[in-house]
């Protein structure tokens, strides 16, 4: 990739430009990421030293959602909008795993996610694993789209999963209105997960993040706690609520602060 990177364009993708896609990857140890992407990254961990840290720990919620809302919850259908670079295990394979039938559509808007979504992404025999190239700051496209139609059930309950995906979305774009069209298409007996990165735990250290990302012409809001929880609506919370991402459900006790990671998270049901 480093090879790719001293390029200005690789398959569409501009090179000179971050995407926060690829920074993530950077974060997580993976290889799809380009000079300018390892460069914010690196600027980012500056000022947030645990930053790798908390990528995972973002990651490793992913995974207990969707082990819960798949085992527990009888959910077998997944919309996972800001799906960003495949990092095995992905989504579809915790679900299929524990659930071979169930579908999953991804969506996107980078075209290096869109590559690898399409080689990597690929389903059980008995499920349905599909890539969706589209904005999330135009709901109505994700929701009307073909690959949509034919891959999931509207009518049956669906796991919506925005992670980490809001902060790209500034308070002028109105993500909660985005959201809310999202909330409103799903049926009766759906969840919600998402995870947002915020200040509360650290201020200092978010607000020198938020710099380096601005520096580098990319969107990051950080949001406090009861900004993320209007993204809920009136879905009603799961236990253990809306908490720092660590501490939901977490699969053994951890030694640390569980707000050592800068995300509020939580999972909700539709009435």
């Amino acid at each position: 990739m480093a090879k790719a990177a001293a390029s200005t364009s690789v398959s569409g993708v501009d090179t000179r430009v971050p995407h926060s896609a690829r920074v993530y990857d950077y974060w997580l140890g993976g290889k799809d990421n380009f000079a300018i992407d390892r460069a914010v990254g690196e600027a980012m961990i500056q000022a947030i030293p645990g930053m790798r840290y908390m990528a995972a720990e973002n990651r490793k919620f992913v995974h207990r959602a969707v082990r819960d809302l798949v085992a527990k919850e009888g959910i077998r259908q997944f919309l996972d909008v800001g799906t960003g670079i495949p990092t095995p295990p992905n989504l579809h394979e915790i679900a299929q795993t524990a659930a071979p039938e169930t579908r999953v559509v991804y969506v996107d808007n980078d075209p290096l996610v869109l590559a690898h979504a399409r080689a990597l992404l690929t389903s059980t025999a008995e499920g349905r694993c599909r890539y969706l190239d589209a904005d999330l700051r135009q709901p109505q496209s994700i929701l009307t789209d073909a690959v949509l139609a034919k891959t999931l059930d509207l009518t049956k309950p669906v796991g919506l999963t925005l992670i980490a995906v809001l902060m790209l979305l500034t308070d002028e774009d109105d993500p909660w209105a985005t959201v809310a069209q999202l909330r409103d298409a799903m049926p009766s007996g759906s969840y919600l997960a998402i995870t947002h990165p915020t200040a509360d735990f650290n201020p200092d250290e978010v607000q020198q993040a938020v710099a380096a990302a601005t520096d580098a012409g990319m969107t990051l809001v950080p949001r406090n706690r009861g900004a993320v929880a209007s993204f809920f609506g009136d879905w009603e919370l799961l236990e253990p609520g809306l908490v720092p991402v660590s501490a939901w459900r977490p699969d053994e006790p951890s030694a640390g602060s569980p707000q050592a990671a800068y995300y509020w998270a939580g999972v909700a049901c539709k009435p």
